[in-house]
Order: C-alpha cells, then structure tokens, then sequence
C-alpha cells in the first residue's frame, strides 16, 4: 500500500456534502480511533480541521485495510486515500464543518507512530501549565492555539497590509546595540571579537527608529522583537513582539487617524465588530480623578469621588495628616469609592483584604463607612467625625441606605489613586460590573497630556514619565527650557487603552538638540554621561532632524484581546513561565567553560555575586 505521490489532494477541515463520491487524499494526526461493530472509525485532524475515516473489512481491499487501522493509536501520523461518501441516516455530526460527510478509508499508511502523549490533544483539558509548557509542541498541537496564533497571523498580515496602503516602509534594526537606558534592565551580550566590551539586546528600537526619522524615511514600521531583563509579573514575558511606527511631519491630530482606522479594521475583519471613529480621548488629570488609573477600564462606574474639601478643617488625624502641604508645595488628598446598595454582600474579612490590597500598594489604610438602614453611619472612624460631617458626607454622595463607602487618605496622591484604582477593579470584579474576556462591546480610549517629569522624593532628582525621548507639548517649551513649574509639564504623549488594558503608546518626540540636551540634564545625566550614553544620537540630532512622532502597539497583548484570552501565553508560540524558563529547551542553561574563556566573562558564585 505505496503512499500517492502527491501527499494529499484536501485538507482535514475542506470536505463537504458537495464532494461526495470524490477520491481523496487525507495526511494527519490519529485524533481518536474507534472500533465499533467491526468497523473501525478514524478522526485523522491538522490544523485545518477534522475529518472521519471509515474502514469497513467488509468492502473489496478492507481487510488489509483494517489490519493497518488497528494498529493505530493516539498521534500516529498517517495517509489515507479513500472516496467521500455521506454519514447514515441520524449520524451527522452538526458541530463539526465536515460532520456530514466521512470518507471510506481505501488504502492507509502510516507514516510516523507516536508515543502516549502525556496530556489529551484537546481543548478542554487538565494538564498543568508547567506540563504543557514543558511539551509545547504538543499543546500546540490543540485547536485553540492553533486558532490563536493563526488569528495573530492575521492581525499582523491585515497591518503590514494597512501600514503599506498609508505609505509606510518596513525596516528591520539590529538586535545587538548599544546599551541604553530605558527603565528595565537590558539582557547583555558579550563580544567575543571585542574582549571586554558588550551588546544589549534592545528594550524597543527608540534612537534606532529616530534615526530613520533623521535619515529621512518618513514613514516607518516594524514588527520588533523586544527583550527586557526585570522581574516578570503574571502576565509579561522578557521576550516579545511590538508594533513599532513612526513618522516625520505629523502632528497627533493627523496621526491618531491613521491609527484608529488600522485598529478599526482589525475589528471590523477579525471579530466582525464595526468601531466608531474617532476614538474618544481623556487627559491623563481626568482619567486619574475619575478612575485612579492612566489605564481605565470605561465599561462600569464606581468613579472615585473627592473628599478633601469635606474634611478640609476635621479635627480627624489621619485626614489633616493626608492634607499638609509639604515643603515642595504638593498637598496629598482624601477620595473614597461609593458602592451603592451593597453593604450586605462584604463581610469583615472582605473589607480586611481590600484593606491588605490598599496597604500592598502603599496605602496607610483603607477606611469603610457603611449606611445603616436608620441612616446613621457605621466606621471605624464614625466617633472621629463631627455630626456636620457625617451629614455633609451623606449629603454630598447621596448615600442611602446599605450604601458603602470605601476611603483611602494620603500624603501622596499618587498612593491615594493607585490603591483606589485598584480597589475599584476588585470591586468591579467582585460584583460581576467586568465583562469576561471576549465578551461585551469594546471601550477604546485615548489617555493623552501625560505629565512630562516626575518628581522621586527619596532620590531628590525627576525621572521622565515616559522615556527621555519625549517631547513637552509646544505651549509648555519655554517653561521646559527656563526649568519652571516642571511637574506641570505636560508631555505630547498618548496610550490607546481598551477595557482598562494598555494595548500601545507612545510620543512626539524631542527633535531640538538643544531640548533633548535640557531633558538629558534634568534626569541628572551630566554632559559626560550623557556624551558616552547618547553621544551618538545627540550628534544625529544636529544635521537636520525633522518633527516626528511614533507608537508602540504591544502585539502579543492585541492578539490576546482579538482572540478573547488572558494570558498573552496563549497567543504565543514558545512562551516562558514567570521565571524567564523554557521548560522545553531547560534554558537559560550553563555554557563550556572554554566558550567562557573564549568569551573573556567569569561566573561568579552567589556568595561572590552578593
């Protein structure tokens, strides 16, 4: 039984009820293997889809067939050549495209057998992540990745195809450069030609794309691997994939247009979901004070409320404490969370942790007042408070009975809206406000006007909100230049954000050498540093460079959100746990020492190192 030589004449998913009676020629994996009656049923899957094979020993040449049939086991590679025949009366199988249909299996080969694999080649399966990580190959074997990364296929192709259609070139920048600081650590490479001295593989290609701005190629884009060397939270990798664009002589009025058409058709051909345009927009200032959070989710309420004028002159400690000016002229601020009619669903121990979660994020605490049925307030703070507060409180909220009321007063706003941004997602969590992955209308936003600078108390010295790249917004130059009300700066950067995620961002940027050398020496680079880090950027800087701008999507989150998942794992071919490890490989792994010695680096022990 010699296998055709063409492998095969259809894929497993094509077949249907208009091919009947066509002799075909099937390759894939053995799905499952049935006997049932003296027939034997085959499901032969790849990644089209699934088609059965029938093998009945009573038909001319079944019998040799069959022998080959039964030895069949879960994941043996084989090819089938048989004619396409219609399933019995009560037999289709409406949940599967080719499920009216079989083919009657004429001549089988196996071409590669299998061991036992030791997870089911399914969707809805039990095996651990750190199993399936470890035989990736075979996870993604299952329909749904393979749904995934086709889905993330068709996301960049629709892209490459936007971006050229709007005069955009594609150009590919190197991976090993020059170290550079952009707020995580860089993965180093050592040079073996060049004894002594090292590459870093790029956070972003950031000087990389300016330059091609410099050179004159006005309109860029790459889909950019990009590495960073930090402490990995759940749902970040540190390799991964940006979107990365870039353009001369554009303003944001003229760019953001380019952009939301893209992701507009993105959801338009992907999910079928037609977006209004343009996208709505809010300064970082008013994203803060409504939901504690540069990156807020829309879709539900529980705004944050402020409470500092209330408690302006309160004899209350903990809120005069919140509302010192300090001496740098900053005061901090009281702001709470109503949770209406709910008061009933949070036992003791709930509110203790959303007090852990508050104090995690630095919070002194979290305060709760809850609204009796009488109207009378219950909290731990309610004797602290005078009768015209507790009235002005109930009064300026509308509280009603079995209202909540969550508080959180500090120093530092900052602490006061990160803990309550955080609180407010729990909450939304918890009370069912979040729509599910994949579910509901999206809520796209554009933040815009970040701060520029800000201000770290303990070194005593600005770090750049975004990167040291951005430009101030041009009504804001003479302020930057004379070094005048700095935290007031507001940069022309922006981050497009749905359901709450930050799904891309980026910036104007500095084109001025003589503004790129003030924000050099703001951050606290001296002229020396600043030579020996950048020198070779600041010199580009003064033949000719022209205003420019660019964004950064994250490809790995947007194919997350277009397939309707979590984590950005499961759009990821070989990702690696939250470690940095490749279970499959067991990499990083150790290197011959002669390769060390060739390579002029020492490994020093824990204790050395320490």
């Amino acid at each position: 039984m010699a296998v055709l030589k063409k492998m095969r004449s259809h894929h497993c998913g094509q077949l249907r009820a208009s091919d009947l009676d066509l002799e075909v020629q099937l390759c894939g994996w053995v799905s499952k293997r049935r006997n049932l009656g003296g027939l034997v049923f085959i499901d032969v899957r790849d990644r089209y889809g699934l088609t059965q094979v029938v093998v009945d020993p009573q038909l001319k040449g079944g019998a040799q067939v069959y022998e080959v049939a039964s030895q069949l086991r879960s994941e043996f590679v084989i090819s089938c050549r048989g004619k396409v025949r219609r399933r019995p009366e009560g037999m289709t199988n409406r949940d599967l495209p080719t499920g009216e249909i079989e083919v009657v299996g004429m001549d089988l080969v196996i071409l590669s057998e299998a061991k036992t694999p030791p997870f089911l080649i399914e969707d809805d399966l039990d095996a651990t992540e750190t199993l399936r990580l470890k035989y990736r190959y075979l996870d993604l074997r299952r329909p749904i990745l393979q749904r995934n990364l086709l889905i993330r296929h068709r996301m960049l192709s629709l892209i490459r195809n936007h971006l050229d259609e709007n005069g955009f070139i594609e150009v590919e920048t190197p991976l090993l450069y020059k170290s550079t600081p952009e707020g995580a650590r860089d993965f180093i490479v050592p040079s073996r030609l060049t004894p002594g001295t090292f590459y870093a593989l790029p956070q972003s290609p950031q000087t990389l794309k300016q330059l091609l701005m410099i050179s004159g190629l006005d309109r860029y884009y790459q889909i950019a691997r990009c590495f960073r060397d930090e402490d990995l939270r759940a749902d970040r990798q540190p390799e991964f994939s940006q979107i990365d664009i870039e353009t001369s002589f554009l303003d944001e009025e003229a760019f953001f247009p380019i952009l939301e058409s893209m992701v507009a058709k993105l959801w338009k051909e992907i999910l079928k979901q037609d977006l209004k345009l343009p996208l709505p927009r809010m300064p970082y200032s008013e994203a803060m004070r409504r939901f504690g959070s540069d990156k807020p989710d829309i879709r539900f309420g529980l705004e944050l409320v402020d409470l500092s004028s209330l408690f302006q002159a309160t004899s209350f400690q903990v809120f005069q404490n919140a509302l010192v000016l300090t001496p740098k002229g900053r005061r901090g601020s009281i702001r709470g969370i109503v949770v209406p009619g709910v008061q009933d669903r949070f036992s003791r121990k709930d509110l203790d942790d959303l007090q852990s979660q508050a104090v995690n994020l630095g919070a002194k605490g979290l305060i709760w007042v809850k609204v009796q049925a009488t109207g009378e307030l219950q909290s731990p703070i309610a004797k602290f408070l005078s009768i015209p507060e507790k009235e002005t409180l109930k009064t300026q909220l509308g509280l009603k009975p079995g209202d909540l009321v969550l508080i959180v007063a500090d120093p530092c706003e900052k602490v006061v809206f990160e803990s309550l941004g955080a609180i407010r997602l729990s909450l939304g969590a918890t009370l069912g406000l979040i729509p599910k992955a994949g579910e509901g209308s999206p809520a796209f936003l554009w933040v815009v006007n970040f701060p520029l600078l800000e201000f770290n108390e303990k070194e005593g010295r600005y770090y750049a909100c975004h990167h040291p790249f951005t430009s101030p917004r041009p009504e804001d130059y003479q302020d930057f230049i004379e070094g005048k009300n700095l935290e007031g700066i507001q940069a022309s950067a922006y981050d497009l954000v749905l359901n709450g995620v930050e799904i891309g961002g980026g910036s104007m940027r500095i084109y001025q050498p003589e503004i790129q050398s003030a924000m050099f020496k703001l951050l606290g680079l001296s002229e020396e540093e600043a030579q020996e880090k950048f020198g070779f950027f600041l010199e580009a800087l003064q033949y000719g460079t022209p205003p420019h701008g660019g964004v950064a999507f994250g490809v790995d989150r947007l194919a997350a959100l277009l397939c309707g998942v979590g984590p950005i794992r499961d759009v990821m071919a070989f990702p690696k746990t939250q470690k940095g490890h490749c279970l499959m490989s067991e990499s990083p792994s150790g290197i011959p020492q002669e390769q060390l010695v060739e390579l002029g680096v020492q490994v020093l022990s824990g204790r050395e190192t320490g």
